[in-house]
Parts: structure tokens; C-alpha cells; sequence
């Protein structure tokens, strides 16, 4: 197995097969990856800010971690060519460099180098909250985040229905209440923009009671929403739940193989379409 190869395949972790030197170096840098995100968040309480010994441990783990998160970019590029999906030498991975993952690697490190050519306050603070972006790649390491994000592929045409009646409705009922209540509440249902936000909390239930109907035909009418609301917001979580079953089905049935030559755990049901054999297998 070459060196770019086994790059590849300690970064690429799974959670099926992994041990050795794999597992401990993605734990070391999921570890880093929270510790980061404690620490950003730590560093807007302003006790704690003000403590000069704080500073210097914050700039120095920052700069060890945009360090080791550098690397890991830098090899990720360079071996990502053995993946089949950017085997095309520099196509493959310019390819890579804007796909998803990629791009939330990049978006975890760039705001540290960016804020070295600034001195715009401003522009570093608001660059300081693309630094949580390194939350997302704990998903690249967590089987439950990846069932997750599996589930909302697969089933976004139909949660893309679903939101789409519901903005609808949100729509026709402000619409509605406006015309029920403006003339009553002319400085709260003063617009229909304005009473979209009444629309918002009442069809999730949430009713804040900064607007609220008074006349008996828009109560009659904000109650019907309210109930429609109900209905409405049940239907996506159903879609889901139903994915996720559907999701675990379908992980329990599946069963995995080491290739003996390149050691990798291959899904049995997909080796014929993703893992295709070279000559030496």
C-alpha cells in the first residue's frame, strides 16, 4: 500500500472496521474540535476574557489547532485522489477542494490566517463565528450525525413539499388576519409583513401575546390557524421518523467485508458499484 494510500485511509475515518492509528488520531482531533468550540465560547464571557493568563492559553491553542487543522487540510487534498469519486489528478482535486467537506475544512481554518491581513475589528469579529463552522466535521466522524444527514438527503423532496404548503399557509393566513384586524390594531396588523410574525407564532404555538386578535371573527380564524398549525408542523417530523426507521432498517441489514489487499471494510451491498476491484484484487 503506498504512503498516499494509507493517508487516505486514516483520514477517511468509518465507523465500521477502524482501529490502531486511525481511531486515535480522528478522537485526537474530534477532541481538538470541541475544545475549540468550549473555547470560542468561553472567550465572550467577559470574566473570564479579562484574565490575562486565559488570552495567552487561547492564542496558543488557537495557533496549535489552525496548525494541526492545516495539515489535515494539506493531506486531505493530497491523497483525496484515491478516493474513485477524484482519481483525475488536479481535477479530482479542485473537485475536492469545493466539495462540502472541503469547504467546511476550509471555512474552520481561513478566518485565523484572514484576521493576520486585517486589523478591522469588525471584520474579525464576524469572522470569529466561522470558526464554529469546526462543529460540522464532528459529523464526518459520528455515525449518528451521518444517519442524520443520510435521512434529510433522502428524504428532502418530501420536506421541501411539506414546507412549501406551510410557507403557503403562513402566507394566506396573515393575509387573512390582516384584513380581520387592521382596522382594530392598526399599529400591530399594520402591514401584512408585519403580521406575518403573528402567523409565525401561531402556527408553531408559541404565542408570545404581542399580537393577538381581538375582533370574534379573527379569534374564529386565529383558532382554526392554530389547529391547522398543529397538523401542519406533524407532518415533517412523520416524513423523518419514518426515514430514520427506514435508516436502521436498512444499517442492521447491512454487512461489511475487509478487502484483503487494501484493507478497507466495504459495504457488501454497494462493493460491486463502489469498491470496484483492480487488477491485483
Amino acid at each position: 500500500m503506498t504512503l498516499r494510500k494509507r493517508v487516505y485511509n486514516t483520514l477517511e475515518f468509518s465507523a465500521v472496521g477502524r482501529r490502531g492509528m486511525s481511531l486515535y488520531i480522528n478522537i485526537a482531533l474530534v477532541s481538538i474540535i470541541f475544545i475549540n468550540s468550549v473555547a470560542i465560547i468561553l472567550h465572550t464571557v467577559p470574566e473570564i476574557r479579562h484574565y490575562r493568563l486565559y488570552e495567552s492559553i487561547f492564542t496558543d491553542f488557537e495557533i496549535f489547532s489552525v496548525i494541526i487543522f492545516t495539515i489535515e487540510y494539506c493531506l486531505r487534498i493530497w491523497s483525496c485522489v484515491e478516493n474513485p469519486r477524484y482519481k483525475n489528478g488536479w481535477r479530482g482535486r479542485l473537485r475536492y477542494i469545493f466539495s462540502f467537506w472541503a469547504i467546511v475544512d476550509f471555512l474552520g481554518i481561513f478566518p485565523f490566517y484572514f484576521t493576520l491581513l486585517t486589523s478591522d475589528f469588525g471584520i474579525i469579529r464576524i469572522l470569529r463565528v466561522f470558526r464554529l463552522f469546526r462543529l460540522f466535521r464532528v459529523t464526518r466522524y459520528s455515525h449518528a450525525l451521518k444517519m442524520i444527514r443520510n435521512v434529510l438527503l433522502e428524504t428532502k423532496e418530501e420536506l421541501l413539499i411539506c414546507f412549501s404548503f406551510i410557507i403557503f399557509t403562513l402566507l394566506i393566513s396573515s393575509s387573512v388576519m390582516y384584513y380581520l384586524e387592521h382596522n382594530v390594531q392598526p399599529e400591530r396588523f399594520r402591514s401584512i409583513p408585519a403580521t406575518l410574525w403573528w402567523g409565525v407564532i401561531t402556527m408553531t404555538t408559541t404565542g408570545y401575546g404581542d399580537m393577538y386578535p381581538v375582533t370574534a371573527a379573527g379569534k374564529f380564524f386565529g383558532g382554526i390557524v392554530l389547529i391547522l398549525g398543529i397538523a401542519l408542523f406533524a407532518l415533517p417530523t412523520g416524513i423523518i421518523a419514518s426515514g430514520f426507521m427506514e435508516q436502521i432498517r436498512r444499517d442492521k441489514g447491512r454487512k461489511y467485508i475487509q478487502c484483503p489487499h487494501c484493507n478497507e471494510w466495504v459495504d457488501l451491498q454497494e462493493v460491486h458499484h463502489v469498491h470496484k476491484p483492480t487488477e491485483k484484487h
